[in-house]
């Protein structure tokens, strides 16, 4: 609003005028319907900064809000009054608690119930934030209040409006309704496990709403498909009802070919500051179905994310494939989470072997992942192995990079310096030794050297003097 203080005493001013004059107008009615909505914008813009908005959030000031978010006759009083709660809880952590000592909570499973895009964006928003930090019993929300059918009910008004109009004509507010409705399954099913097989009705339609929407070709995990994504991954996915529809018997990879494409166009979108965040979810969910698909599915994800002959023309790693994508974020240092999880979807997809998961990516994306879970290295892990080229024909692999050994190029280039020929020899060093330790029968070659009469002392003007 024009003219609006933005901090300082005049701000503080205004907002306990407004919030006495509200809570005046809750015990005798002082104002028209457009005075009190025109107060809660008013509100709602003082809100947004707390500095200087502290009668907001006192218990006088939430327990007004309240009041008029659910008690309210009038349903734009009714929203705009919940606006400025939302705001406040997600501003003011301690809030939260005044919302679950005064019985608001199960009002506000009884309000998830009015079939309107704007009360289930909000309200679901108010619940959600009550999911942190406060004694709220989920349990009885559940049991008492219907809160898991209540938002089955809402999911599956989403994929109705899906099936019943155009994809180009897209509600904005329904989009941000279903966001919020996600996220608030995903806390209640995640801070209340033992409740989380009731929410297992809302599979099918988390499905529908996953593979009936188009893939945006940037940032494919933005909202309502990353929300969708993490909504699933708490919930029973070996459960009768999320078999049928994970894996349809007309085209059962059709929901994982719809999760390879997000995976494919995500892992290359996002930084790697986002990486860990975004796309560690959507790794784990497709590992966890993987777990629980028919051997054809299985096969698809197989053939899908591991590496194929065609890679095996490089060193792994190296290209633009997905496989590539993958195995270059295992190792990934920026993002810990990411990496561990790509990491133990390859070992699945490697039916959890060892010998198979070394040939399938190389020991060295494998070596890492085998010695932090304390797999026993494989012997063979250091020798050649033979597999199918793009026709067919049977090729030797280099074990370590996993290339074909015939396309592996000998460039020659300029001379290495001294300094970067000892670089090299440290390093082959480390992975020498640690081959060794790991009972793989190799031979340092500082040590052949040595037993071959190759090995010499440096001289006095060789050698470096250390600070």
């Amino acid at each position: 609003m024009a003219g609006q203080a933005t901090s300082g005493p005049a701000k503080l001013k205004a907002v306990k005028e407004l919030v006495n004059k509200l809570t005046e107008d809750l015990d005798s009615i002082t104002l028209l319907p457009p005075e009190r909505d025109e107060a809660l914008e008013q509100l709602k813009i003082y809100g947004r900064d707390p500095r200087d908005a502290d009668p907001i959030f006192t218990q006088h000031g939430i327990t007004m809000l309240l009041k008029h978010a659910f008690y309210s006759p009038s349903t734009s009083t009714s929203k705009a009054a919940l606006r400025v709660l939302a705001n406040a809880m997600l501003l003011k952590p301690e809030t939260r608690q005044i919302f679950v000592e005064q019985g608001f909570a199960e009002r506000a499973c009884k309000e998830l119930k009015v079939d309107n895009w704007d009360n289930e964006f909000l309200v679901s928003r108010v619940l959600f934030l009550a999911t942190y930090g406060t004694k709220l019993s989920l349990v009885d929300l559940i049991e008492q209040h219907g809160l898991a059918d209540s938002i089955i009910d809402n999911l599956n008004r989403h994929v109705k409006v899906l099936s019943n109009k155009p994809k180009t004509k897209i509600d904005s507010m329904e989009e941000m309704a279903l966001g919020e409705t996600l996220k608030l399954m995903f806390n209640v099913s995640h801070f209340c496990k033992e409740k989380a097989s009731l929410f297992t009705s809302a599979v099918p339609h988390i499905v529908a709403l996953l593979w009936k929407r188009d893939v945006p070709k940037e940032k494919q995990l933005e909202p309502p498909f990353g929300p969708l994504v993490n909504a699933l991954l708490n919930l029973d996915l070996k459960a009768d009802k999320s078999q049928t529809a994970l894996y349809p018997k007309t085209e059962p990879t059709r929901v994982c070919a719809r999760l390879v494409a997000l995976l494919d166009g995500s892992i290359r979108s996002y930084p790697d500051s986002e990486l860990e965040t975004v796309v560690t979810p959507l790794v784990s969910l497709i590992s966890k179905i993987y777990g629980g698909a028919p051997d054809p599915v299985q096969q698809y994800l197989r053939d899908s994310l591991l590496p194929t002959a065609k890679d095996r023309e490089a060193v792994l790693g190296r290209g633009e494939t997905l496989s590539a994508k993958l195995l270059t974020n295992s190792t990934n240092p920026m993002a810990p989470a990411l990496r561990e999880a790509i990491s133990h979807l390859l070992f699945d997809l490697s039916s959890r072997d060892a010998s198979k998961f070394v040939e399938n990516v190389g020991y060295g994306f494998a070596s890492g992942f085998l010695f932090q879970n304390n797999v026993p290295v494989p012997a063979s892990a250091s020798e050649a192995f033979s597999t199918g080229d793009s026709r067919g024909a049977q090729k030797t692999v280099n074990p370590i990079t996993g290339q074909f050994h015939d396309k592996e190029k000998h460039v020659e280039g300029p001379e290495m310096t001294q300094e970067e020929k000892e670089r090299e020899a440290e390093r082959l060093f480390v992975l020498f030794e640690r081959l060794k330790r790991a009972g793989i029968n190799v031979q340092n070659p500082v040590e052949a050297a040595v037993q071959e009469g190759r090995y010499r002392e440096l001289g006095d003007d060789e050698v470096e003097e250390l600070d």
